[in-house]
Formats: C-alpha cells, sequence, structure tokens
C-alpha cells in the first residue's frame, strides 16, 4: 500500500501492527560517470520490485521516497545537496514519530545511502528512549545491501565484494534501468577502498578518499549484473519484512 495514495481514513482504519516502511536516499554527487540522483533511483527500484510480492506489500504501508539526505561528506562536489547531520536525524525521529503518534508500532527506515546510516540509527536509539515504557514497539533502521545478500556469490562475474561509491555494483544496477544516465566507463579508473586505519573509524569526507568521486571500479559494470544485484537486495528486504509481519508483538528476536 501506498500512502500517497490513500485517504485519511484508509490509514485510520489500518491495524496498528501494519509494518511502516519509510524510504530515505540521498541526492549528491556519483562519480563524473553517473547522475547525482543515484541513490534515490536505486533505492526507488529496490522498493518497486519489494511491492511485486503481493503478500508482503498489500499489507505493509510504504511512506514516499525521502530523497534528501545526509551527504555532508560529498559537499565538495557541485550538485550534492545535503541536510546537516543533527537536523536530518531530527526529520528522520520525527517522520517516525508521526506513525506512533496515531498507533502504529512496527516501522523501518529502509536506506539507500550510506551516509543516512549513523543518523538512522541514532534517531531511533533516541525514539526509543523516549518512548521506554512501551513493551510493543518495533522499531528498524537498515540499508538495503547490509542484509546479507552476496550477489558477487549468486554470480561470479561480479568482481566486488562490498558496496562501494557509483562502483560496479551500483553502475550495473543503473545501467539496468537507466543506462542513458551513465558515462563512459572506459574514461573511469578504479578507485581503491582502502583501510582508512581499520579496525578503527577514522573520520573522513569524500576528497580525502578519492578525485573523481566513486569508489571501487565502475568498468565491470553491466546491466546483467545489475539485474542480479537487485534480485538479491530485494529478496533481502521482502524477507525483513516478513519477519515484521510475523512478529508476535514483544518478543526480542523474530
Amino acid at each position: 500500500m501506498d500512502l500517497t495514495d490513500l485517504k485519511w481514513t484508509d490509514v485510520d482504519s489500518l491495524s496498528r501492527d501494519t509494518p511502516i516502511v519509510i524510504p530515505v536516499a540521498a541526492l549528491e554527487q556519483h562519480g563524473r560517470h553517473m547522475p547525482v540522483f543515484t541513490d534515490s533511483l536505486l533505492l526507488g527500484e529496490v522498493v518497486r520490485r519489494v511491492k511485486e510480492h503481493k503478500a508482503v506489500a498489500d499489507r505493509t504501508l510504504f511512506a514516499p521516497l525521502q530523497w534528501l539526505g545526509n551527504s555532508e561528506h560529498h559537499l565538495d562536489f557541485p550538485g550534492t545537496m545535503s541536510a546537516s547531520p543533527r537536523l536530518y536525524l531530527d526529520l528522520l525521529r520525527d517522520m517516525a514519530e508521526n506513525f506512533l503518534f496515531h498507533g502504529f508500532r512496527r516501522i523501518l527506515v529502509l536506506n539507500g545511502h550510506g551516509g543516512n546510516i549513523i543518523p538512522a540509527q541514532q534517531a531511533f536509539f533516541e525514539l526509543r528512549q523516549k518512548y521506554r515504557q512501551r513493551g510493543d514497539l518495533c522499531l528498524l533502521t537498515t540499508t538495503y545491501w547490509t542484509l546479507g545478500g552476496q550477489p558477487h556469490k549468486v554470480d561470479p562475474l561480479i568482481k566486488q565484494q562490498q558496496m562501494g561509491h557509483a562502483c560496479e555494483w551500483e553502475t550495473s544496477m543503473m545501467l539496468r534501468i537507466q543506462p542513458h544516465l551513465v558515462g563512459d566507463l572506459s574514461r573511469t579508473e578504479p578507485v581503491e577502498f582502502g583501510t582508512g586505519f581499520a579496525p578503527a573509524h577514522r573520520a573522513w569526507i569524500t576528497k580525502d578518499r578519492t578525485a573523481p568521486g566513486h569508489i571501487g571500479d565502475p568498468r565491470f559494470a553491466t546491466a546483467e549484473k545489475g539485474e542480479t544485484i537487485f534480485r538479491v537486495f530485494t529478496a533481502d528486504v521482502v524477507q525483513l519484512l516478513e519477519r515484521m509481519l510475523a512478529w508476535d508483538g514483544t518478543a526480542w528476536d523474530a
């Protein structure tokens, strides 16, 4: 169910155990070969495919995709639009609390941009403290490529083993859905992921890691790989929604 298609009375008639999905992404630079709306286009396609699974989609309420994200680390590249971290965190918290106010108990922020991960987790951490007397809340945040799917194990031609930025994975996905927006890949060069003092976490901005704006090697991207990647990640999201639907309302595990 799409929230945008419903009247308020339709929403009011829903079970308060209906999972709510709030998709969030970004508008930011994606190297010299990809459009700035990449994250939102890719997450939008994942959500579209999830909705094709009617057994889940007909029992889930999908809010419209929020395209403005926390992209401060990309601001050195023109075309990037960003909400500052605290503002963005408050935006996510408020969007979720709108549903809590009307009694909904199962809320998922489905993310499609790395810079949104920590703000989303913090927003829901704060909400859980505010409603700490409640024992019936399931407040989840996830990023679609972190749910366990491994596209490179499904298709061994996929060289990359983790999400980068305007990389083999994202470029393949874009070639699958909007190939006319992808530039000349023969002019791109590999940008290594590096370690960045791992396992410690090093604070960074994008230009610390890459001059052209991408991280990874887009030259290996194909539309066929993109289809595999979409299928893997869509299945992960569907499985998570099935777990939300099956949750008994109190248990820690589901």
